[in-house]
């Protein structure tokens, strides 16, 4: 054995065992109990990660519930990516040191840190699925929207994965020396090796298209105008979303104490103090409700110094000084304000009402947008409390509904949805009974590309800067050319795996032969 053969064996028993030297026999007895442990835990560790990657687009939701919980805004979700990565990578390492030291053919003996360790990773990745599961249960059809975007390289990397493991695979179907036990390794491997190869069968996904059937790009609303780059539902903001082509402004309105409509997304108990300085400006004064303060007090509020305090988006250092200067000094706007904009700009705004007075507020935001002047059919009405009057009071006003089921059969108007209710199959539908589907809130290219080639007719958006550069999704492929690549992929692996058996084979038969010359030369020697 040469010196770096020897070294290679000494790391990976150290860092596996924690024992630099021969573990003792008593300590190999569970060895492959542990090895499968690792793997699994492993392998479960990698879907975390996965479920946290995919749902890395509605991070703000975890920021959110952390704010309302610890009334201190943290980038609660990056700490769960960096303790996952860090979980992920440990699990993955220690698989590594387990398989060299199996091509390496020395014991496998985990040391009872690493079963800690991992035993302690079961429970987070649990604890996290749990989380899920109870508070935010409506992500987990993220999951199969995502592998319609994924499902094709992921399974280009498992076929590439499954070749490299063969060679361990092929390894300990040769050392078995029981029939039981040949015939278990060949089972499993022969299933798994089948799941991965045909697995294309059932993969669909709506960029499976040839380009010439491509929709078109769909239409950019912004979130609160440009949240990225600005503080939210401030003027700033707006004025910065008008430069990435918007179509529309999303915003949220209350009414203050006089009745003034202003824009303002938190609406329970404290909710200025995220995106304002009310806690400073009045300590003793009670701001639970929207209409516990007049509009002079609301626009005596700073709305922008905790955008560049907090950096939500870790944007701010993209900003001039020029931009911070400006930011600082953002208040809260008025409904007005945002419609003399938009009318300006030619652009439609979309918005949601927060009041526990509909009905007065409803009159009073009609009467509002009536007064700007703006176009009629650039008002996309979504507030479903007054939607009668509205219709009657103001029939040009262009109604969206949160749900198909509310949209009168003889109407045929928008839709307003969370990405993930519909499957891109039902958008297609919509599209093809001229229904306008907006999709909320859409912020990772991933998404908005298969959303793209899935037919939808606009996105609400953080990111409105990143999606304006896209030409095209991030990739588009025609069904002959995937079954194409699919079948070469295949192929290739299955000759490369026939390969390394064949070497594996011919190789433990070489083995074998030269073992029994030896133990006959000593046997003759002895005589």
């Amino acid at each position: 054995m040469s010196q770096n053969d020897s070294c290679c064996i000494v790391c990976s028993r150290g860092l596996y065992s924690c024992h630099w030297t021969h573990s003792s026999t008593s300590k190999r007895k569970h060895a492959c109990f542990w090895f499968s442990v690792v793997a699994l835990v492993s392998l479960l560790s990698l879907f975390w990660m996965y479920i946290c990657l995919i749902t890395f687009n509605d991070r703000e939701d975890v920021n959110w519930e952390g704010f309302t919980k610890l009334k201190r805004w943290v980038n609660w979700f990056m700490v769960l990516i960096i303790l996952s990565a860090v979980l992920t990578s440990y699990c993955v390492l220690l698989l590594l040191f387990a398989l060299v030291q199996v091509a390496l053919r020395e014991p496998l003996s985990l040391h009872w840190l690493h079963k800690i360790f991992l035993f302690f990773g079961v429970i987070f990745v649990a604890l996290g699925v749990t989380g899920i599961s109870l508070k935010w249960p409506q992500e987990w059809p993220i999951v199969p929207l995502s592998l319609q975007a994924t499902a094709p390289f992921l399974q280009f990397g498992a076929v590439g994965a499954l070749t490299l493991l063969s060679l361990f695979v092929f390894k300990g179907f040769h050392l078995s020396k029981e029939k039981w036990s040949k015939f278990l390794i060949v089972m499993i491997f022969v299933v798994v090796s089948a799941a991965i190869f045909l697995c294309p069968l059932c993969i669909k996904s709506p960029c499976l298209i040839d380009s010439t059937k491509l929709p078109d790009k769909p239409k950019l609303i912004g979130h609160r105008g440009a949240p990225m780059l600005a503080p939210e539902n401030t003027m700033m903001s707006f004025e910065r979303s008008i430069k990435c082509g918007v179509t529309a402004f999303e915003t949220d309105v209350q009414l203050s104490k006089d009745r003034i409509p202003f824009l303002m997304h938190d609406h329970t108990s404290g909710f200025l103090r995220r995106t304002t300085n009310v806690k400073e400006k009045f300590p003793n004064k009670d701001f639970s409700l929207s209409t516990n303060l007049t509009w002079e007090e609301l626009q005596s509020l700073n709305a922008g110094e905790w955008f560049l305090k907090t950096d939500p988006f870790h944007s701010v250092s993209e900003l001039s000084e020029e931009e911070k200067k400006t930011a600082r000094n953002q208040t809260i706007p008025s409904l007005l304000q945002l419609l003399n904009l938009a009318e300006q700009h030619n652009i439609s705004v979309i918005f949601d009402l927060y009041s526990p007075d509909q009905k007065n507020d409803t009159v009073d935001i009609v009467n509002t947008i009536l007064d700007s002047g703006i176009d009629r059919n650039r008002v996309f009405w979504l507030p479903p409390a007054e939607r009668e009057y509205v219709i009657k009071t103001v029939p040009g006003f262009i109604q969206v509904y949160n749900n198909e089921s509310e949209i009168p059969n003889e109407r045929r108007d928008h839709l307003n949805v969370k990405y993930s209710k519909f499957s891109t199959e039902e958008i297609r539908e919509h599209r093809r009974k001229n229904v306008t589907v907006n999709l909320w809130v859409v912020n990772e290219r991933w998404l908005f590309s298969l959303l793209w080639c899935a037919g939808a007719s606009s996105v609400t958006t953080n990111s409105c800067h990143l999606l304006k550069d896209m030409d095209r999704p991030d990739w588009v492929m025609a069904p002959l050319t995937y079954l194409i690549i699919w079948i070469t992929v295949d192929i290739v692996s299955i000759l490369i795996m026939t390969g390394l058996f064949l070497f594996q084979r011919d190789r433990e038969a070489k083995k074998h032969y030269f073992s029994i010359e030896r133990e006959r030369t000593v046997s003759l020697l002895n005589h």
